[in-house]
């Protein structure tokens, strides 16, 4: 299989990515008002954020 890189994401990708985007933002922006903790990647971990995070994640 033959995979070939592009630099920018096709139009209608650009679409898509842009309304995923969009989606995830508003969830994060809700759960924060409704004081909920939520589960996001950073430098390839999940990492746990909110302020009623659990502290035991093990």
């Amino acid at each position: 299989m033959n995979v070939t890189l592009k630099k920018a994401p096709s139009k209608e990708g650009q679409f898509a990515l842009e309304a995923l985007q969009s989606a995830v933002k508003k969830a994060l922006e809700r759960k924060k008002r409704l004081g909920q903790y939520a589960i996001v990647w950073h430098d390839g971990k999940p990492v746990i954020i909110g302020e009623d995070a659990p502290e035991d994640t093990e």
